[in-house]
């Protein structure tokens, strides 16, 4: 046998070695038990995204039969920008959701961080705290919205009662103003999902090796030391599963704004979904409405991207 034939032997079964331990029995175990669920994902999702781009590209109105569908292709996106039959522009409305989704995920993965390190710890009654705080998470959005706006009701919530004792002065949360307004959504939803930002993160604090805490006191670690250098690290997969889900929820958020202020007041709570629903529900204008969708996918991927890469675990 030549020289050559047995490098070019060599050359495959190299190759060969790698691709075994690139591709070892776990992992295409792993990859076999996701791909029927991978397959009915894109089932239901990729056929509904195709129409909708395609909707996005031609003039769309079911509220004029008669004119069919004609292809106009980018017209949609620039009118979306413009806020050609919008309530405002698209633009404004994308400000209004990043600015909401950078508060809410950030006091929510707060007090929910908080949450979770107090019920890692072996205090009395930490079982049934565990059970009782997901309790919120449970109640329907809609439901906890429309609680939270009968609460805060200056006429006849609550929490304008107890305000008052302690002497505080009375606030019209709804309708009154813009901060009061994003601030009774913001309630309503931490309320809502902090029990979740909790549990996840508590799952990854009980994954923690308890050794490396050990090792950090003989070392004499100050707690802050251990939370920045031990716990915050090996939070990082936790923290990247609900960071993802908490932003992508917040810029999709519809449900609590359209129960508690009805995109008010004015227009100054209307997010992104808002102005979907509208031009979709409202307007019935598919091309418009298709055109919206698409900016909010491509949104939300630039998000979980940058996530991702910004919080991906040491290897």
């Amino acid at each position: 046998m030549s020289a050559t034939a047995v490098e070019s032997r060599s050359a495959r079964q190299s190759k060969v070695s790698r691709r075994a331990l690139r591709w070892h029995p776990g992992e295409r175990l792993g990859y076999a038990m996701v791909a029927p669920a991978v397959l009915v994902l894109l089932a239901i999702t990729a056929y509904p995204l195709v129409v909708n781009i395609n909707n996005s590209l031609r003039s769309y109105n079911l509220l004029y039969p008669t004119a069919g569908n004609p292809y106009v292709g980018l017209r949609n996106y620039r009118d979306v920008f413009r806020g050609v039959s919008l309530d405002v522009g698209l633009g404004t409305a994308l400000w209004h959701t990043l600015g909401y989704a950078l508060v809410s995920v950030a006091v929510e993965v707060a007090l929910g961080l908080g949450i979770a390190l107090l019920l890692d710890r072996p205090i009395r009654g930490r079982g049934i705290a565990r059970t009782m705080i997901l309790l919120p998470w449970a109640v329907p959005t809609v439901v906890a919205a429309i609680v939270w706006k009968t609460l805060l009701d200056q006429q006849t919530g609550g929490v304008d009662y107890f305000l008052g004792l302690v002497g505080l002065p009375h606030t019209q949360w709804l309708g009154a103003s813009t901060l009061a307004s994003w601030a009774s959504i913001l309630i309503a939803d931490s309320w809502q999902t902090v029990p979740f930002v909790a549990i996840i993160l508590l799952a990854g604090l009980q994954g923690i090796p308890r050794e490396l805490y050990e090792a950090a006191e003989v070392d004499g670690a100050s707690r802050w030391h251990v939370f920045t250098n031990i716990t915050l690290p090996m939070l990082r997969p936790a923290l990247l599963v609900v960071l993802v889900f908490r932003t992508l929820s917040a810029f999709l958020i519809f449900d609590i704004i359209y129960a508690m202020t009805q995109g008010g007041p004015g227009t100054a709570t209307e997010t992104v979904a808002f102005q979907n629903f509208g031009a979709i529900i409202t307007n019935l204008d598919f091309g418009l409405g298709g055109a919206i969708s698409v900016v909010m996918v491509i949104v939300a991927l630039v998000i979980a991207s940058v996530y991702r890469l910004t919080l991906k675990p040491a290897a």
